[in-house]
């Protein structure tokens, strides 16, 4: 295994939950990756969302620091993500007994990679509480005076504070938000319990343990037992828990993390690692298996997205493989029986969009997980479902059978249409019309150059993946040669074409940089090609490789894929780059996202896109799929 310096002073994490040392010391000991995300809010009302939570190891529920400025002595929540609400302003807020009305003051705070922390004093006593998931459905709250004292846990419910049901059994407060969720606080056995909160009496400076519990009752009465008796043998040895959080966090860091890179870089590369982790879900109703969400800062992003699923799983094979594997195979799950993979599935199945596919990168995504594990096994598994989608798209989405596919919708709307190839409001779609294929295949009457070099790409893995399983590769459909076919020769660029008389769609986007990425170009036609992209007017702008040129008359430099930099497409112009020989151009490129996006190197958090003239944040934060590339953009610089 590759062990990063950096990754190595993640043992101090446990060291300070487990040990009880200062916060001041554990910021002194490992300050790189301190505050690495800034998630601090109170919630002042119960329907309205927060900017980013702290969550782990696939849960639907998460929690925040809260806000300096409105001090409440516990983190805020929990925050289900699953109805999308808040559950307590603080499920456990922590004072002391005899003089439980002082109010704290704030101490110092924390999210590190793998837990929160917070610390607060009232006179001369403090006390710092940290917080861990241990795995889907338990959170693990560490609670520490700094001396023995009598500890008071209460529940804040903000408004709804009498409303909400209550019910105390043996060593456990359960509390119930809605038909399908219930929480379980969990305390040590020596705990009483009055009016609804709970006392800890002679709690030592070593501190005492609570165990935060989601459980959904569908899971029924046996499920829910089981849980807690889980929850209670974590309270008894709680020490084996923290442990294996910090070797979790640990082998994440080391697998991700690079020797002899600038430490700004690695604190960028951590910061991807938990956003893609905090955004990591556990199997729930019709999502049959684990993957990432796009945002969990947004409430639309509650399921799986198809091209969003491909490129999480290439960042997550490097450092969380098995999670990578379960991403990909939740895609497949609901692959139809023509081969089509669906835009995107969700928790429930009434939601999926099956409208539209997105562009072919699956095969891709295996590629990079089979390159890290070695995994024979998946790749058989996976093999024949990727060669099924392959030839789906010269089945249902090449009009003319002429070799080059067109994007497209099940449905005949453009809207879809547009969603099929991942650039939702592309200026190349604005005159796009459609073109009835079969009863249920629709395409736009344009063959996009981004689609047919993701499918050379696929062709060629497809092929080795053969090569590896020892088995024939038998392909129907029968592909053009994209490198000649939408290369403008006049202009030294490529571009969509339309089916009706071959013509260029000559709007300079993002999709030409797939050429270069998939390596399909020549390098004569990179070498026309390289003067625009180095144009500042054109794409090397301040965030560089917007969607599409600068100077077109279209472009918003805020205009969701008229103009903003999307770092998935950044990174394909730049990782080109580099294949055609420009590693110090390209190593200059990764410089500037890395120094230039609003708040990446401070706690801000990873966006969904950023402005391409002022590096600004836009959409929604702790985006799974800028993370993913800007870890892709962290291997490849240097090399």
């Amino acid at each position: 295994m590759r062990i990063k310096k950096y990754s190595l002073l993640i043992v101090c994490l446990s060291l300070l939950f487990a040990a009880g040392c200062s916060s001041e010391r554990h910021k002194v000991e490992n300050p790189l990756f301190d505050n690495i995300l800034d998630i601090a809010y109170t919630p002042d009302s119960l329907y309205r969302y927060t900017p980013g939570c702290f969550t782990n190891m696939g849960s639907w529920m998460g929690f925040t620091i809260p806000q300096k400025d409105k001090w409440i002595n516990g983190f805020c929540g929990p925050f289900s993500f699953y109805q999308y609400g808040w559950k307590a302003v603080s499920i456990a807020k922590v004072s002391f007994q005899e003089n439980s009305s002082e109010l704290f003051t704030p101490d110092s705070i924390n999210y590190y990679p793998g837990g929160i922390f917070i610390s607060a004093s009232v006179a001369d006593k403090k006390i710092e509480q940290e917080l861990i998931f241990i795995d889907a459905s338990i959170a693990l709250l560490h609670i520490r005076p700094n001396s023995t004292s009598t500890l008071l846990i209460e529940q804040d419910f903000g408004q709804r504070q009498h409303s909400i049901e209550r019910i105390q059994e043996d060593n456990r407060i359960h509390f119930f938000s809605s038909e399908k969720e219930e929480y379980i606080l969990c305390f040590p056995e020596n705990t009483t319990f009055k009016e609804g909160n709970a006392i800890c009496n002679d709690v030592s400076p070593e501190g005492i343990y609570v165990a935060v519990l989601q459980f959904f009752k569908e899971g029924g009465a046996a499920e829910r037992t089981a849980l807690i008796e889980r929850a209670n043998s974590i309270l008894a040895q709680p020490q084996q828990y923290v442990k294996e959080n910090k070797e979790r966090w640990e082998g994440y860091l080391s697998a991700a993390l690079r020797e002899n890179m600038p430490p700004e870089f690695d604190r960028i590369a951590a910061k991807s690692v938990v956003t893609l982790i905090s955004n990591w879900r556990s199997p729930r109703e019709a999502l049959y298996n684990e993957g990432v969400v796009p945002s969990h800062a947004a409430y639309y992003f509650v399921g799986f997205w198809a091209w969003d699923s491909w490129k999480h799983a290439v960042a997550l094979s490097r450092f969380a493989p098995e999670l990578a594997k379960n991403q990909v195979r939740a895609m497949f799950d609901y692959q139809l029986e023509d081969g089509m993979v669906i835009d995107c599935i969700f928790p429930d199945s009434s939601e999926n969009n099956a409208r539209d596919s997105k562009p072919p990168l699956a095969a891709w995504a295996v590629d990079a997980i089979y390159s890290q594990t070695g995994d024979l096994e998946f790749l058989r598994e996976i093999y024949p479902k990727l060669v099924k989608y392959h030839e789906w798209w010269y089945w249902k989405r090449d009009h003319d059978q002429n070799g080059y596919c067109e994007f497209g919708s099940t449905d005949g709307t453009t809207v879809a249409a547009a969603w099929e190839s991942g650039m939702d409001n592309a200026i190349r779609f604005d005159e796009a019309q459609m073109l009835q294929n079969h009863p249920d295949a629709w395409s736009v009457d344009q063959e996009s150059v981004d689609l047919n070099c993701f499918l050379a790409l696929e062709n060629r893995l497809l092929k080795k993946f053969a090569e590896i399983l020892g088995v024939p590769l038998e392909l129907k459909e029968k592909a053009g040669n994209p490198e000649d076919y939408f290369f403008d020769t006049e202009d030294g660029f490529f571009y969509d074409r339309r089916i009706q008389d071959g013509s260029f769609i000559k709007v300079k986007g993002s999709e030409a940089y797939i050429q270069l990425w998939t390596e399909v170009a020549t390098k004569e036609q990179f070498d026309q090609m390289f003067p625009i992209l180095k144009d500042e007017k054109k794409f090397s702008t301040y965030i560089p490789f917007p969607t599409v040129s600068a100077d077109e008359p279209e472009f918003t430099p805020n205009g969701y894929w008229r103009g903003p930099i999307w770092l998935d497409q950044t990174y394909f112009a730049i990782s080109g780059i580099r294949k055609y020989g420009k590693s110090a151009e390209a190593d200059e490129y990764t410089g500037q996202v890395f120094d230039r996006l609003e708040k990446l190197r401070e706690g801000g958090a990873i966006h969904e896109n950023y402005d391409a003239l002022t590096g600004q944040q836009l959409k929604a934060p702790h985006f799974s799929w800028s993370a993913a590339h800007l870890l892709m953009l962290y291997w490849e610089y240097g090399e």
